[in-house]
C-alpha cells in the first residue's frame, strides 16, 4: 500500500487531500496543530499534532515512518492583512515560517527516504498569491512565490533519484480559513465581507469559489503513475484568476 503524509492535514484542504487519497487506496499520515481536528479524522489514519514549522517536531514524524510515496506539504497560514508599513515584523516572520519553512522541513526529511526508495513524490502547496501580486497581503504572497522557487529547485535537485516535484495554486478556497480572509480584507478595504466575496469570483473566468476537494484531487492526479512525468510545474485551481486584487 501507496502512503502519504500531509502536513496540516486535519482540516479544510488538507482534510480533503486526506479524504482523497485514503479513497484512492492510500496509507494516510497527518499532522496537524489542531488536536481537536486530528480527533474527527478516520480512526485507520495516523495522526500526529505537531507544527509544520518545529523541525524537531516533524524530525520526531518522520522518525516514525520507513517509507514515503508522496509528501503533500499543505501547512500554511494567512497572515496578517495590512499595507507592508503596516506589517509587524514578528507577524512577517510568523508567516513565512508556516508557509515557507514548513515547505522546506517537510521536503528535507522526506527526501532522503525517497531517494532510498529510488521513488517518491513532493506536492507543495502554494497559492494564486505565488503567480501575482497580492495588496495587503505581503508575508503571504512572498512566502508562496518562494514556494514556487523551492518547488523548481526541488524537481531539479531530486528528478534524477526518480522524485518528481510540482506545486498546486489554489484560488479562493471556499471553508472557514477564507472567512476570515474575507472579513479582514472587508475591514481594511471599507466594505462588506459579500462585497468582497462577490469581488474574488468575479476576479475568475468560472466566476466561482474553488472546492478543498478540487485541489485534493488534483494531489491525487499529481501523486499517481498518471502524472509520472510531471515535474516541476506550478499548477493553479482556481477557475482562472483574472483579477489578483479583488473589487466589486
Amino acid at each position: 500500500m501507496k502512503r502519504v503524509l500531509i502536513t496540516a492535514g486535519a482540516g479544510g484542504i488538507g482534510r480533503a487531500m486526506g479524504d482523497a487519497f485514503d479513497a484512492a487506496g492510500f496509507e494516510v499520515w497527518v499532522t496537524d496543530v489542531d488536536a481537536a481536528a486530528l480527533a474527527e479524522c478516520p480512526k485507520t489514519w495516523h495522526c500526529h499534532q505537531a507544527s509544520a514549522a518545529d523541525e524537531g517536531a516533524m524530525a520526531e514524524v518522520f522518525a516514525q515512518i520507513d517509507s514515503l510515496d508522496v509528501l503533500c506539504a499543505n501547512a500554511g497560514i494567512a497572515g496578517p492583512t495590512a499595507q507592508v508599513e503596516d506589517v509587524a515584523l514578528e507577524d512577517w516572520r510568523a508567516c513565512v515560517s508556516v508557509n515557507l519553512e514548513g515547505a522546506f522541513l517537510a521536503a528535507k526529511y522526506a527526501s532522503p527516504m525517497m531517494k532510498s526508495a529510488g521513488q517518491g513524490v513532493i506536492t507543495l502547496t502554494s497559492s494564486t498569491a505565488g503567480q501575482f501580486g497580492y495588496p495587503n497581503r505581503a508575508p503571504y504572497a512572498a512566502a508562496k512565490w518562494a514556494i514556487i522557487g523551492l518547488m523548481k529547485t526541488l524537481a531539479m535537485e531530486l528528478g534524477p533519484h526518480g522524485i518528481r516535484a510540482n506545486a498546486i495554486c489554489p484560488g479562493a478556497v471556499e471553508g472557514q480559513r477564507m472567512e476570515g480572509v474575507l472579513e479582514r480584507e472587508a475591514a481594511a478595504k471599507g466594505m462588506t465581507r459579500d462585497q468582497v466575496y462577490a469581488g474574488y469570483a468575479a476576479g475568475t473566468s468560472m466566476r466561482s469559489f474553488v472546492q478543498a476537494s478540487d485541489i485534493a484531487d488534483m494531489a491525487v492526479f499529481l501523486g499517481s503513475d498518471q502524472a509520472r512525468m510531471v515535474s516541476g510545474q506550478v499548477i493553479a485551481v482556481d477557475g482562472h484568476t483574472e483579477n489578483p486584487d479583488p473589487k466589486v
